[in-house]
């Protein structure tokens, strides 16, 4: 139980970091660093700290429990009906 109302932390983390994706505190600000408009500056580090958040999300397995799937399980199952000669082999 606890660990699906962590699972629902996810849904407003997303949601702050879709408002967010666009740099409205910037609005109207024209300042440059190193070359470029500070906006830009805004949009590198927003990718950077989405996909930061997109690989824990990922590993976290919250998505697996959401869609109703068991990541441990079905990884589990997968193994067990692979077949032992893969490829070329008969």
């Amino acid at each position: 139980m606890e660990r699906k109302q962590r699972d629902f932390l996810w849904i407003p983390t997303f949601a702050v970091l879709v408002a967010f994706a666009v740099p409205w505190p910037l609005w109207g600000v024209d300042l440059i660093v190193a070359g470029l408009p500070v906006w830009v500056w805004w949009h590198i580090a927003w990718l950077g700290l989405c996909a930061l958040l997109f690989t824990r999300f990922v590993r976290s397995g919250a998505w697996e429990r959401g869609m109703g799937l068991h990541a441990s399980s079905s990884a589990a199952a997968e193994r067990a009906t692979d077949p032992i000669g893969r490829g070329d082999e008969p």
